[in-house]
């Protein structure tokens, strides 16, 4: 059994430039304002129509991001809407095979301390259900079967494409102290990289969750984009 902790990787994101300018054409159209297009007017526009809530022109620009975490966090963010969303599927995918080094890979619940008393029961737990699981597959059972013994601490793979105002609707719900510990864990750093990147679209929800974000700091999940 691997323990391991989650991770993401922005796939697909246009340079800043790029997405600023189709962004300010799009919106400019609506006024028919094309003529005031300067150097910075981008960003000017974008920061105005963001303060006043107009945020359907940001849905002309998707991000797809492959997020890897527990199974559970995998159930919340399917159940949002306008994006697409391909995930590991348990019922192909047997851990009993060398390319998965025949062992489950679980992603570590970082609100347990290691070596506490409940991270002993979630390990002891998370042996047991690959014990289970492999024996069942050794038993004939196939992968569609036996994943019935999987837990929701399961590591799974989620590759997510949303357009821009939908991962602002994510990350706003998402990041909040409400959602669960984990679901944070993976969406702040998220957050914080989007920020990073596009500023003038994302630092009004970055101002609110800067605190956590560093709090995070040491959990959150590890940022493999190039």
């Amino acid at each position: 059994m691997k323990i391991i902790d989650p991770y993401f990787e922005v796939l697909h994101m246009a340079d800043k430039d790029e997405i600023l300018n189709l962004l300010e054409k799009a919106a400019r159209t609506c006024y028919k304002s094309e003529d005031k297009i300067a150097q910075g007017s981008a960003e000017q526009l974008l920061k105005r129509l963001m303060k006043t809530g107009h945020e359907s022109v940001i849905e002309h620009i998707s991000i797809t991001v492959r997020l890897i975490c527990d199974r559970g966090i995998t159930h919340e963010i399917v159940r949002h809407r306008l994006c697409s969303f391909s995930q590991e599927s348990t019922r192909y995918a047997n851990y009993s095979k060398d390319k998965f080094g025949s062992e489950i890979s679980v992603i570590r619940p970082f609100f347990f301390k290691t070596g506490s008393e409940k991270y002993k029961l979630w390990e002891k737990s998370m042996q047991a259900s690959e014990d289970a699981y492999l024996n069942l597959l050794k038993n004939g059972a196939k992968a569609q079967e036996a994943r019935s013994v999987l837990p929701n601490s399961l590591k799974a793979d989620i590759v997510i494409t949303a357009n821009i105002r939908e991962w602002r609707h994510i990350l706003k719900l998402r990041c909040s102290k409400a959602s669960h510990p984990q679901i944070r864990q993976s969406m702040l750093p998220i957050l914080d990289h989007f920020n990073k990147k596009l500023p003038v679209l994302f630092d009004s929800i970055y101002d609110k969750y800067a605190e956590d974000i560093k709090q995070f700091q040491d959990l959150s999940c590890h940022d493999k984009s190039r």
